[in-house]
């Protein structure tokens, strides 16, 4: 354990380490380590948020999806989902209710939804934004074209979700079929970073083909890309894709890397996951004393959300919003923090 410790120290001075040294650190995970790192972790969240939990209210606007990613429940190929598209009224009545509960951040997330165009995805942004100038806007629509990114900026979104999902161009190619590019990903979200956004990117912990040297280029991208947020989860299968009996990811391991991602880039803006949450009851909470410092819970119309399934077993999908926000307010407050009425930028970022 010595040396282990000897390396999250290292990381915790330099904010990087060497391809080895990432490697041995994550192979040689146990509790002892892992509770090492957990409580620097919750140092340093502490030290710049303070007992502060953020929430982002999901809009889930579209399950249509043209790609076929082999681990996604809305994939193009999954013919027993039953489709919806938000409507522009939808949307904006959303995150209207969202606003008057208190949330400050709406997350705009969907499939690659060809219907939702530059024009509609402008539009509704530019009201939302409009409605309510004190909120933030984070869209989570996958990859676009440099042109579709900037139009939505300027119409007034601020953040910019697209989890990479695994930074070795190998293991993507196991996760995605042919006609999907790994270098397309990682250029929108250096394209993303030059716009101006606040950028988010992710990875499952437990995919299908992960190994350690992948998690190692994972952390190494996060230490070069230095998103503002990044999003990790366990992999849980969904019945109705190639995945589906493959065993999923694990608290344990996605834990560890949550803390290991905080002291790499302590003012990181961390979800504890709804996927999280959903493969342990105490999920969310165990991601929060790991280092998380945001949570996400759902303002879609509860028509919907069932139908937004990208993996079996997806909680909250039928709670009222105010419901699921005073139930995480509870949960939060029983572990010694607290839910703020904020937008929860990135620390030094200038709002828009």
């Amino acid at each position: 354990m010595e040396r282990e410790k000897e390396l999250i120290l290292k990381l915790d001075s330099l904010h990087r380490l060497e391809t080895e040294e990432w490697e041995e650190l994550i192979r040689c995970r146990d509790d002892d380590v892992a509770e090492f790192a957990a409580e620097l972790a919750r140092k340093h969240s502490r030290e710049i948020f303070g007992n502060q939990i953020y929430t982002r209210g999901l809009i889930e606007i579209s399950n249509y999806c043209k790609n076929n990613c082999y681990y996604c429940g809305i994939r193009r190929d999954n013919s027993s989902v039953e489709r919806y598209r938000l409507t522009r009224e939808q949307i904006i009545e959303c995150a209207g209710i969202g606003y008057e509960l208190g949330f400050r951040t709406f997350v705009l997330q969907g499939g690659e939804d060809g219907s939702f165009t530059d024009e509609f995805m402008c539009d509704v942004i530019g009201e939302i934004r409009k409605n309510h100038p004190d909120c933030a806007i984070t869209l989570s629509l996958g990859e676009r074209s440099e042109k579709s990114y900037r139009l939505m900026y300027e119409a007034g979104a601020n953040r910019y979700l697209l989890r990479h999902e695994t930074a070795d161009s190998a293991h993507y190619r196991k996760l995605h079929p042919e006609e999907m590019s790994f270098e397309n990903r990682i250029r929108c979200l250096y394209t993303l970073k030059e716009i101006g956004y606040q950028v988010g990117c992710g990875f499952m912990v437990g995919s299908p083909g992960q190994t350690e040297s992948c998690l190692v280029k994972d952390m190494e991208l996060i230490t070069d890309l230095q998103p503002e947020m990044v999003g990790i989860g366990p992999f849980v299968p969904h019945h109705a894709t190639p995945f589906a009996r493959e065993p999923g990811g694990t608290v344990k391991q996605t834990l560890f890397l949550l803390s290991l991602i905080r002291i790499l880039k302590p003012d990181v803006l961390l979800p504890a996951t709804t996927a999280l949450g959903t493969i342990d009851p105490k999920g969310r909470e165990k991601g929060i004393m790991a280092g998380a410092n945001v949570l996400m819970p759902n303002l879609s119309p509860t028509d919907y959300r069932k139908q937004y399934e990208l993996y079996d077993n997806k909680i909250c999908t039928g709670d009222e919003a105010a419901e699921c926000r005073v139930c995480l307010a509870n949960r939060v407050s029983a572990i010694g923090y607290e839910i703020v009425t904020s937008r929860g930028d990135a620390p030094g970022w200038t709002q828009k």
